[in-house]
């Protein structure tokens, strides 16, 4: 996936690398997973992400989406 756009109407892509979009998130178990491979991590071989995870630059509101490319939950921050 590399477009959406938010329910506050921001349009959310991921076409440019670097950008402020896209999460990179692991479980600790992953990323236990991930650190013990050997004595060295190389940051090629680090995997992806299981799930793509993307942050709305205008509202924070949180995308996680299915291998699907589909969404598959969204969280809102609250407010104080």
């Amino acid at each position: 996936m590399a477009r959406l756009q938010c329910k506050c109407g921001e349009y959310l892509s991921t076409v440019e690398a670097p950008n402020d979009v896209q999460l990179h998130v692991y479980t600790d178990r992953e990323w236990d997973e991930i650190i013990n491979m050997g004595d060295s991590i190389d940051p090629l071989l680090i995997p992806d992400p299981k799930r793509e995870v993307w942050r709305c630059t205008n509202c924070d509101r949180i995308y996680i989406f299915n291998e699907d490319n589909t969404v598959s939950k969204v969280y809102i921050v609250e407010q104080q």
